[in-house]
């Protein structure tokens, strides 16, 4: 198989981060419009992600965030957002990097997006003397229904945010209800691979 010099897979995933920049954006300008709400699960271990001690002790890995009713003070940049929200009646402040994001999930009209985080690649130096591991392809990234986190094993709850004009208090660490599968829109980039 021929080697894929132009990265094909990290410019698609630039760009479906660049959906995810441009919906934030627009909350963050204009406000969630009609039944609109995001889940944003994100690795909490990635460079550049802040949140407090308590938070990252919690969710040593992965936490999902839902912007719905309660947060406030949402601001994107180019590389991050910075979201204000309230776990169990305390105000944090959260900063995600876009790289950090595994799954980005609109549950109004069933659309999700699931990245594939990049392993660093190994270069070879012209000392080397043994010959690099071969490496695997990289792996799509695609748009999957928000029922296909429920295939992985169980992650820790969600932590929910809802907004402050709509509820008095906030609601946290609430399940996310089940979409119908059926009813999901679902974007996967092997559609879009020449077939050999």
């Amino acid at each position: 198989m021929p080697s894929d010099l132009i990265r094909y897979d990290l410019l698609v995933q630039d760009a479906l981060r660049g959906v995810v920049r441009r919906v934030l954006t627009e909350a963050a300008r204009e406000g969630l419009p009609g039944d609109h709400h995001f889940y944003v699960t994100f690795r909490t271990v990635a460079p550049g992600v802040r949140l407090s001690n308590r938070m990252r002790e919690r969710y040593p890995d992965e936490m999902t965030i839902v912007l719905q009713h309660q947060f406030w003070d949402l601001s994107v940049t180019e590389a991050n957002f910075e979201v204000g929200l309230s776990f169990n009646n305390i105000p944090e402040s959260v900063l995600v990097p876009f790289d950090a994001i595994t799954q980005f999930g609109d549950p109004s009209v069933g659309f999700a997006l699931k990245f594939e985080l990049q392993e660093p690649e190994q270069e070879t130096g012209a000392n080397d003397t043994e010959p690099p591991e071969a490496i695997a392809p990289p792996k799509p990234v695609s748009a999957v229904p928000l029922t296909a986190r429920s295939e992985k094993k169980p992650a820790a709850e969600p932590a929910v945010a809802k907004s402050e004009k709509s509820a008095p208090k906030p609601v946290a660490a609430d399940k996310p209800k089940e979409e119908d599968a059926a009813a999901s829109k679902v974007v996967s980039i092997d559609a879009f691979r020449k077939k050999t």
